[in-house]
């Protein structure tokens, strides 16, 4: 082992590939609708519980800024990660997996992703 290797620690400094920040995003909405469904199921139970309870349920979401904050992060990661899971699906039968492909399916998965996220805030508020 050549132990005279630099050594980059400061990952700020290193420019990731369209690919890799495509691959990264699928992972953190993954990780943000895992602990957004508490959220929603809160939401969930607290409105099965009664029409007293539907109402402030309704309520919650119509009223906050943070509810609503909330709701459109999870639905804008919900978007995101169901295009990034189809170009991970496509990519798993075969298909673009080259290095310029990847860099499109990446940019289109970008695009389409950007696009969802608008769209959701649009229906939020």
């Amino acid at each position: 082992m050549n132990k005279k290797r630099p050594v980059n620690l400061d990952l700020r400094t290193i420019k990731q590939p369209l690919p890799a920040i495509s691959s990264i995003l699928h992972r953190i909405t993954g990780i943000a609708l895992f602990f957004g469904a508490i959220f929603m199921l809160y939401a969930l139970g607290l409105s099965l519980e009664s029409e007293a309870g539907f109402n402030e349920a309704v309520a919650m979401f119509e009223g906050s800024f943070f509810a609503k904050l909330i709701a459109w992060g999870l639905v804008s990661a919900l978007g995101y990660h169901f295009v990034a899971g189809i170009k991970h699906l496509v990519m798993d039968a075969g298909y673009c997996e080259e290095l310029e492909s990847g860099r499109m399916a990446a940019k289109v998965t970008l695009v389409i992703g950007g696009v969802l996220i608008l769209l959701a805030g649009v229906w939020v508020w």
